[in-house]
């Protein structure tokens, strides 16, 4: 059996966070932007998505593959980042919890 375990230089992480509130509307319209800057201007961006928890709409979860670990460091350094962080940031209730995975398998290549 063949497994699809993508390439082994991508980067494949999650983030995951809470937003308080009074505030969802605010946070949703910068992950909007966020997510339109990423897709125009990173093409080391293999995968970015933001999924909103349907029975709790103020916790999030982005998902992102990047293409190595040099559109990583892009990305981090990105002056978009610090805008969408300087909105999110102070919003959540909790600090957002980032998570590197390994992919040991999927039903289609990245």
């Amino acid at each position: 059996m063949t497994y699809i375990q993508g390439n082994p230089g991508e980067i494949r992480e999650l983030a995951r966070y809470e937003v308080r509130p009074e505030s969802l509307e605010q946070c949703l319209a910068a992950m909007h932007d966020f997510v339109a800057y990423v897709c125009t201007n990173e093409p080391g961006a293999m995968r970015y998505e933001v999924w909103q928890e349907s029975e709790h709409p103020t916790r999030f979860v982005h998902i992102f593959v990047w293409r190595d670990a040099e559109a990583n460091k892009i990305h981090g350094k990105s002056a978009a980042v610090k805008t969408f962080a300087g909105t999110l940031y102070p919003n959540c209730i909790a600090p957002v919890e980032f998570i590197e995975y390994r992919q040991i398998d999927a039903n289609v290549a990245v």
